[in-house]
């Protein structure tokens, strides 16, 4: 059996439609996948069981992306193809069955939407696969240790983007001798080109109890690392999606985005939003290529509220939870709906 799995451009839209790719490699042992996805997002793809082809489509003018990969895929019949990103390319080419996304409801997770597709209802998750040597890169940079809280200071859009001060003083926190993860370690993880992002969270975390991981990873070691994490922390960002889907109880930082969509999905997953309402936000006289921050509403006390009690859920759900070293301890049990947080300060602190 051939199938054409056409998924997205970006990297969270990408982790999400991994949960249906999984469902299609369960349900059809044996097929050959050619998979097209974008350029960043694409080598999350490149160990999946049954793949075939792994093609890289980057966006041109005019949608002459669409002409090139039609060039590359119609020469064969295929069994099944499936376009999540709802262009015409499924009905012009030789298929025996398609299923072509439409546009989504607004008030449903991208998950679930997908899911849909194939009226798969709970959907399933996103699932990530890794080779041999990611997981020995990952041994490498994340050495077995204390307790690691991986931060993700970047996002696509600054509007996104809490306060990397923010994040600096959150993760001060949580390893703090008081800390949840007292005695642990920060890994900080972006891209190369963000490293001025992530600056002022490197130069306050003492270097003995810092990981650098800006511009060392790609995005299939970025997910074996975090499968060695305690937690993640981050903007809403394909890398925190990938943290959820690489088990690593994720705390999502909300603000412009809306949390009924992209919130991470997965089990020991929570979200801290701003106090003020993405609707709020986007008055007269907004424009998003001037903008600053919009997560400012979201203080240093409420993410760290957030970041607690989902820790104590995820420690909640076995009766003797235990943390390997550099590793997390996922829960079985957890809930996979998201926890929601806004409006909740620690008492006796002041915002940040």
């Amino acid at each position: 059996m051939k199938i054409l799995f056409v998924t997205a451009t970006r990297v969270g839209d990408a982790v999400f439609s991994m949960g249906l790719l999984a469902y299609l490699v369960d349900r059809y042992p044996g097929a050959r996948l050619t998979i097209a996805a974008g350029p960043i997002s694409a080598p999350l793809f490149a160990a999946v069981p049954g793949i075939e082809r792994l093609i890289a489509v980057p966006k041109r003018r005019f949608g002459l992306h669409w002409a090139r990969l039609f060039a590359l895929v119609a020469g064969q019949r295929w069994d099944l193809v499936v376009d999540l990103r709802g262009s015409g390319l499924a009905w012009l080419l030789r298929a025996n069955e398609r299923r072509v996304m439409a546009k989504g409801d607004p008030d449903q997770h991208r998950v679930q939407q997908l899911g849909q597709l194939f009226g798969l209802d709970p959907p399933p998750s996103p699932r990530l696969w890794t080779a041999p040597h990611h997981d020995r890169a990952a041994a490498i940079l994340l050495p077995a240790g204390s307790p690691v809280v991986a931060i993700g200071p970047a996002a696509a859009w600054i509007g996104k983007e809490w306060r990397p001060e923010r994040y600096a003083e959150l993760a001060l926190r949580l390893i703090a001798p008081t800390g949840p993860f007292a005695g642990g370690r920060v890994a900080v993880l972006a891209e190369e080109h963000e490293r001025a992002k992530a600056a002022p969270i490197l130069s306050a975390i003492p270097p003995a109890r810092l990981i650098d991981l800006v511009g060392r990873t790609d995005l299939p070691t970025a997910a074996a690392v975090m499968r060695r994490c305690a937690l993640f922390v981050g903007n809403a960002s394909g890398l925190m999606c990938l943290a959820a889907a690489a088990g690593t109880p994720t705390l999502g930082l909300f603000g412009p985005s809306p949390v009924e969509q992209y919130a991470p999905w997965g089990p020991g997953t929570a979200v801290a939003r701003t106090s003020l309402a993405p609707e709020a936000m986007f008055g007269p006289g907004f424009d998003h290529r001037t903008t600053g921050t919009l997560m400012d509403s979201l203080s240093v006390d409420m993410a760290e509220a957030a970041a607690r009690l989902l820790w104590r859920q995820c420690a909640a759900s076995e009766a003797a939870p235990s943390v390997a070293p550099g590793h997390a301890h996922i829960p079985k049990t957890a809930a996979r709906a998201p926890c929601v947080l806004r409006d909740a300060p620690l008492p006796g602190r002041s915002s940040g």
